[in-house]
């Protein structure tokens, strides 16, 4: 998936940008970050509702390289990339999460 697409698919929940990061695309709603597009796959942001979601899927964390690991991102299951509306869903929990993790603790 290109990040075109991705941005395409995305487009229903209003204001999505992209930025260049981690030689992918961070993904934003209202300048919250809440994706990364890398190397053809789709990450969303997570948080402790929505970890097992993936998890459960078989689905692992954003891996930039061999030495580092993003366990807040985590990796867009296929199915849930072929269903826009399931995938819109999972895109608002990836913004709440996203929103979430901006507050202070």
């Amino acid at each position: 998936m290109t990040t075109e697409e991705a941005l395409d698919r995305l487009a229903a929940l209003g204001e999505i940008t992209s930025n260049p990061m981690f030689g992918g695309h961070g993904i934003y709603w209202n300048d919250v970050i809440f994706g990364i597009r890398f190397r053809g796959r789709l990450y969303f942001k997570v948080n402790d509702h929505s970890k097992g979601d993936y998890q459960a899927r078989g689905m692992g964390p954003f891996r930039p390289n061999e030495r580092q690991t993003l366990k807040s991102d985590y990796e867009v299951p296929p199915e849930v990339l072929d269903d826009r509306e399931v995938l819109l869903s999972w895109a608002r929990e990836a913004i709440r999460a996203g929103q979430d993790s901006l507050r202070p603790a």
